[in-house]
């Protein structure tokens, strides 16, 4: 298969390079002095340094070549969630597309398939998702991902692309829920970061932190029309719980150092990278309220990315919040 991927940051060089074995996979960087440091170093030294490239992967920045050579392909959009809309627009008419980024647009607070449908109605368009970090999968470690879309079609062609026996890849038609999913889990490792970062909080706060982190992400899923049980799955509960606990995490790095008392600025100065979930936060909020669905939670995360609450202040108003009855949408 012909595969482009446009976005040579650490998810699309990764999974660029996890495709390249087996694939004729090309590789787009925006930036043309990146684009020749890739080819002739084939190594990503500013996202991914660890992971040498395979001989096979092509990289360009001349994007009209990529999409050429994904032409009756696979083409993958891997940029971050702000660079969506400008990828989208600009493919070719009825092309197919698939997409990595996780989150709500800032501004419009449309998540990936609405941007699709409003931009290229009729086209079929997916999410590649679920609990995965970078480096992990270009190190070709045991990863197990989901590809969503409405069109069967193009979810069996992510799985042809990209299965393999380091990286399974399931299906589903629940993109809703996937990436509902995948958006509210940044914020909640943001959360699970400042729990973790509070010596006074405990192993036992973050269980209940993430625990109730997956009934906020599932009101707010099921009010969009997603599946209850996608959220059981990959894009879900695996997700979650990976982005939450794991260190290679952006999102809960983001929480650690605010908890230490560095300001959002200072924190996200110091990653590199783009931490999603901190754009993600107030948008997702807003739609969620526009719902009429309570996210205590990510209401918290907004609060100290906004700073009119600090961080240890933020938690404890969480655990003082009134008992109810458990349920997990309630």
């Amino acid at each position: 298969m012909k595969i482009a991927v446009l976005g040579a940051g650490a998810w699309g060089t990764a999974l660029a390079a996890a495709a390249a074995p087996r694939h004729e996979v090309l590789l787009w960087a925006r930036d043309a002095a990146q684009a020749v440091a890739l080819a002739d170093e084939r190594r990503n030294a500013r996202y991914l340094p660890e992971v040498e490239l395979p001989p096979a992967l092509r990289v360009t920045a001349d994007r009209q070549q990529a999409l050429a050579h994904a032409a009756g392909g696979l083409t993958v959009i891997a940029t971050p969630m702000a660079g969506l809309r400008e990828q989208l627009s600009s493919l070719p008419d009825a092309r197919a597309a698939l997409w990595l980024c996780k989150g709500f647009e800032a501004g419009s607070g449309a998540l990936g398939h609405e941007l699709a449908r409003q931009l290229r109605p009729g086209s079929a368009c997916g999410v590649l998702s679920g609990p995965s970090f970078a480096l992990e999968v270009a190190r070709q470690q045991p990863t197990a991902l989901v590809a969503a879309s409405a069109d069967a079609e193009l979810a069996t062609a992510a799985v042809a692309a990209f299965h393999s026996e380091a990286l399974r890849v399931y299906t589903s038609a629940d993109i809703v829920g996937v990436e509902v999913g995948g958006a509210l889990k940044n914020v909640l490792a943001i959360a699970t970061g400042i729990v973790d970062g509070m010596p006074q909080a405990g192993l036992n706060a973050r269980a209940a932190l993430i625990t109730r982190g997956l009934a906020e992400m599932t009101r707010l899923g099921l009010a969009l029309g997603a599946r209850a049980e996608t959220f059981m799955g990959l894009s879900g509960l695996g997700d979650l719980v990976l982005t939450a606990t794991g260190d290679l995490s952006r999102n809960r790095r983001v929480g650690l150092l605010l908890a230490a008392g560095q300001s959002l600025a200072q924190a996200l100065a110091s990653l590199g990278h783009v931490a999603e979930g901190v754009p993600t936060a107030a948008t997702a909020l807003t739609r969620a309220r526009g719902l009429g669905v309570e996210l205590p939670i990510t209401e918290a995360v907004v609060d100290v990315l906004e700073g009119r609450l600090p961080p240890a202040e933020a938690m404890t108003r969480l655990m003082a919040r009134q008992s109810r009855a458990e349920s997990a949408f309630g």
